[in-house]
């Protein structure tokens, strides 16, 4: 009987009353108030309209408004099957698959090399600055990237053609901004050089970490420079690395950790380099505001979405078997 209180009074004090839940949320006021913000956020912005996937399947017209949602008459899968059917639907496939692996496989050893040469850097102030002037770029709207890229490689007025004219080096102006075989390698670069910086915080955040004891032995055991950075720089980055990749391939159709594939292609693109530009993002606006079809534009987007979801469970899986390190 003793010992049946003595577990109820455990279980009671264990339990939190209401007046001590409301007590606690008093006190951390200012901390539930972000939180809840966040909340509100996700439940405005990213739950509520999901009910407009219900498009994806109806024949919805922008006349009937948010009510034609559910009023409008279900279709199945017939735009499913208009967009497969559709002649440049294997072009736009073949764009965005192979923009995303190029940004996937150039791009993303590079903040990783950069992370580990900016933390190999014994001067403070040259490694803040570097640090400083590499992530820099990625707070430029695409819209000024794009801009710049005009002033460069312009046939025109380019810096890059009036310099390499001025040395003789070629005899006429460089297409790069118009000629479809360099748009994979524009659209890759800009990438990198707007982000890569960006990434590398992360990378030195997982350096930072590294228990500086283990370099101490390393280098006590003989072990040079690039051996330290091999047994112990990256096994110390391993769970951060597998991590953005995970992300990476998950968002690797809207263009993955270094720069959307949409503005670049809907900014960098044009009616000459078409061929090479056109991906499934700028195929879904230009049917979805251009010619008004929202539920066919939808159901593009929503395909997208699911290919992204399949893509992360996927690749998650492989790394825990792998490497025994996911993201969940």
């Amino acid at each position: 009987m003793k010992e049946a209180i003595t577990v109820n009074r455990i279980n009671s004090a264990a339990v939190p009353t209401q007046d001590t839940l409301a007590r606690r949320f008093r006190k951390q006021i200012s901390l539930q108030t972000f939180v809840l913000l966040g909340m509100a956020f996700l439940l405005v912005f990213s739950f509520a309209p999901l009910f407009g996937i219900l498009m994806a399947f109806k024949d919805y017209s922008i006349s009937t408004g948010i009510k034609g949602i559910f009023t409008s008459e279900w279709v199945g899968l017939r735009y499913f099957h208009e967009m497969t059917g559709d002649y440049m639907f294997p072009t736009l496939v073949r764009n965005t698959i192979v923009i995303s692996l190029l940004k996937l496989v150039i791009s993303f050893p590079v903040p990783i090399l950069l992370a580990i040469m900016i933390n190999e850097v014994r001067n403070s102030i040259l490694k803040r600055f570097v640090q400083t002037v590499s992530y820099l770029p990625h707070f430029i709207s695409w819209v000024v990237v794009v801009g710049m890229s005009y002033a460069f490689f312009s046939t025109e007025y380019g810096l890059l053609n009036n310099a390499l004219m001025s040395l003789g080096l070629i005899g006429q102006p460089l297409d790069i901004l118009t000629d479809p075989n360099s748009f994979w390698g524009l659209v890759v670069g800009s990438a990198i050089w707007k982000e890569a910086g960006w990434w590398t915080i992360i990378f030195l955040a997982a350096i930072a970490g590294v228990d500086p004891m283990l370099y101490e032995a390393a280098e006590m055991d003989g072990a040079g420079r690039l051996k330290r950075i091999w047994h112990v720089t990256l096994p110390g980055m391993k769970s951060a690395i597998i991590v953005v990749l995970i992300l990476s391939i998950g968002s690797m159709l809207g263009g993955g950790m270094v720069g959307s594939n949409f503005e670049q292609s809907m900014l960098l693109g044009n009616s000459i380099n078409s061929e090479k530009s056109q991906i499934i993002q700028t195929y879904a606006f230009n049917a979805g505001l251009a010619e008004g079809r929202f539920a066919f534009a939808t159901m593009i987007d929503l395909v997208q979405s699911v290919i992204s979801v399949i893509l992360i469970l996927s690749s998650n899986f492989i790394a825990r078997r792998v490497s025994g390190t996911g993201l969940y």
